[in-house]
């Protein structure tokens, strides 16, 4: 495979604490002009002794290095801070690195700012010829494009009305379809999932993944890991500016989830909003493998367990123990499926301080997505323990469901809210 983009070693520094001066008085305004030639030649001197003011430096990127190959889509994940948007700025032209080189073989072509140039005066049809004329596109291929993209956006109705009459999503929605239509060699992706209403965001992420199959080498930026998952081959993770990890996107995915592990821990600490007797404590949520290994993502159709740990203060015995979880929406805290032991005629008996309760599910039935789990405690009718914010989240990427080698995303465009299996025949 031949080699489209080589970063050798770039790095990129800010310097922190300036800012603009503002004057109370017309005689405070014209004492600072006759001064600024001095301030200008301090300031001057001030930059070549850049390095030695450590405390005004902050590096955005600092020695990071990495290669693509044709082909290969790369997905460049971290926390906010990272250094991700400033690296695609570094990539796209907008910016120059403070050290290192880049070399980029191929047309690119960058979305790092959904709607970036639309003017309000002008129609959304007009706007879709500027807008892909500044995106690089020629006026030919706009015109050999323009009934796909409007249809893509879904503003067909509006198209000759004024954008700003637009509402936001609207905007966004045109913007995403003229770029989303370029033919670039190098395409370049910063947080479009982040925009845009869940229908539209998946609409997105359809289209991506049709442009990665067709053999472009793109970057894509994301906090969505499942969509991450589902688009790219490699990945890359950042942290305070610096590699923290390159290598195939599972497992980079796998890093950055263990990195954020303790969100889970965070609904057991500090002051945790609990209903119900106390006699029995949920203190911990984890999610496992059949092997016991402590998972921080699950793939659709995986076998897994949901483990809890249970605290109580006194030794005593306590029987007739009933233990649910449900799984809700994160989006809208709908709930999905909710299941009790006593469901499966099951109750338990504790006797001692400490005890672990778990679940295996087996074909996990959930798409793509973050997931809430709540759980609660009962004991003949009454509740013992119910943490009303939750007990942890199930991030799940898309998988195997069916077992026909097709990813459960891929037959269809809405997302449904669980999967199921049956038996088809012809009579």
């Amino acid at each position: 495979m031949s080699r489209v983009i080589e970063v050798k070693g770039i790095s990129k520094k800010y310097r922190l604490g300036t800012q603009e001066m503002e004057h109370e008085t017309f005689v405070a305004s014209i004492w600072h002009g006759i001064k600024a030639p001095i301030r200008n030649f301090q300031r001057i001197r001030n930059l070549s002794a850049l390095d030695r003011e450590r405390d005004s430096v902050f590096w955005a990127l600092n020695d990071v290095s990495f290669n693509l190959e044709h082909g290969q889509v790369l997905g460049i994940i971290g926390h906010n801070g990272a250094g991700k948007s400033t690296l695609l700025k570094i990539l796209s032209q907008i910016t120059e690195p403070s050290a290192g080189e880049i070399i980029i073989r191929g047309r690119v072509a960058s979305l790092l700012e959904v709607g970036t140039g639309f003017h309000p005066e002008l129609s959304g049809r007009d706007n879709v010829y500027m807008n892909g004329t500044i995106l690089g596109m020629t006026k030919k291929e706009i015109s050999r494009k323009f009934d796909e993209i409007v249809d893509f956006s879904g503003v067909e109705k509006h198209i000759d009305t004024p954008v700003k009459f637009y509402s936001s999503g609207m905007k966004v929605r045109l913007g995403f379809a003229v770029a989303a239509h370029l033919e670039p060699e190098i395409l370049i992706i910063d947080e479009v999932l982040a925009v845009g209403d869940i229908g539209f965001q998946r609409k997105c992420l359809g289209k991506m993944g049709e442009v990665a199959g067709n053999g472009r080498t793109i970057l894509f930026v994301s906090h969505n890991m499942a969509a991450v998952q589902a688009l790219c081959t490699h990945g890359l993770m950042l942290h305070n500016g610096q590699v923290a990890y390159q290598g195939l996107v599972s497992e980079a995915t796998q890093h950055y989830l263990a990195e954020f592990q303790s969100e889970s821990g965070d609904f057991f600490s500090g002051n945790i909003q609990r209903s119900g007797s106390g006699k029995v404590l949920i203190n911990s949520f984890q999610v496992h493998n059949l092997l016991g290994e402590p998972m921080t993502s699950v793939h659709t159709g995986a076998d897994i367990v949901l483990s809890f740990k249970l605290h109580t203060e006194e030794r005593q015995v306590l029987e007739g123990i009933d233990i649910g979880f449900s799984i809700h929406s994160t989006e809208d805290d709908s709930l999905l499926t909710i299941l009790y032991s006593s469901y499966m005629g099951k109750v338990f008996t504790i006797t001692s301080k400490d005890a672990t309760l778990q679940c295996v599910l087996k074909s996990l039935p959930l798409p793509e997505g973050r997931y809430l789990i709540k759980a609660q405690i009962m004991q003949r009718g009454e509740v013992l323990d119910f943490p009303t914010r939750g007990v942890g989240y199930l991030e799940v990427i898309d998988g195997d469901f069916y077992g026909t080698g097709i990813k459960s995303t891929r037959l269809t465009r809405n997302k449904p809210d669980f999967l199921i299996t049956g038996n088809w025949k012809q009579l």
